[in-house]
This record gives C-alpha cells, structure tokens and sequence, in this order.
C-alpha cells in the first residue's frame, strides 16, 4: 500500500456516487507523487493509484469514468484489463494477475480522506 502518514480531504462525501464517476487527485509515495482516484463502491470508498498493472498508465481515458460498464469491475480504457471494484484484484484481461495498489481511505461527516493524498482540487 503506498501512503505517507498525513490524511488529507479528497472531496465532500457527495461527490462520490455509487457506481460513477470517480475523483481523482495525487498521493506521496517513496517513488513521488503518483495520481490515484477514489470511488464508492458497494456502500463503500476504495482509493487506488491510478495505474494499470499490465503497462504503467492511468487507467480513465475520460476523467474519472474508472467503472466497466457494469460498474462491477474498474476497467483500464486502454488496454481493457479489469479490477474487482471492492478489492483493486485482476479480474481478466491483460493485468495477468497483478491487482491495482489500494490506498487507505476513510469516509467521515465532512468528507473523503486518502492517507498520502494531495488534492488537485477539491470536488465539493
């Protein structure tokens, strides 16, 4: 998991809906600052960095459309691996096994917050 031990708000608990669009910022890790996105899922909020496992690119090519089309699985729109929306897991597809890294994200009263992150901007 990569993270730093700062927490910092991503967006307001509205702006993540179940099954859309994601919100996108950037985290600290040993390597740099690596973009990662945020979703809600299964009544839930996952935080990923935004990288496919099968060639190191993002993996919206739409800003923050991360879900298949069955919102089940996260989908790279280049090369069409897909991820367990819940766990960051290779589901099929080119990722050959190598899941997503999977931030630690936490959801309280005024908001999102991913350990590590440093918000573009803050999507209220």
């Amino acid at each position: 998991m990569a993270e730093s031990g700062r927490w910092a708000k991503v967006c307001a608990p509205h702006a993540l809906v179940e099954g859309g669009d994601g919100v996108r910022f950037e985290v600290e890790t040993p390597q740099g600052r690596r973009p990662a996105f945020a979703i809600r899922f299964d009544g839930r909020v996952r935080a990923y960095l935004n990288q496919c496992s099968h060639v190191a690119i993002e993996l919206d090519w739409i800003e923050g459309q991360f879900f298949h089309d069955d919102t089940r699985y996260l989908i790279c729109a280049t090369h069409g691996a897909l991820y367990d929306s819940a766990t960051g897991a290779c589901a099929g597809g080119p990722c050959s096994g190598r899941g997503l890294t999977a931030l630690a994200a936490d959801e309280r009263a005024d908001g999102i917050y991913v350990q590590g992150a440093n918000p573009r901007e803050l999507h209220e």
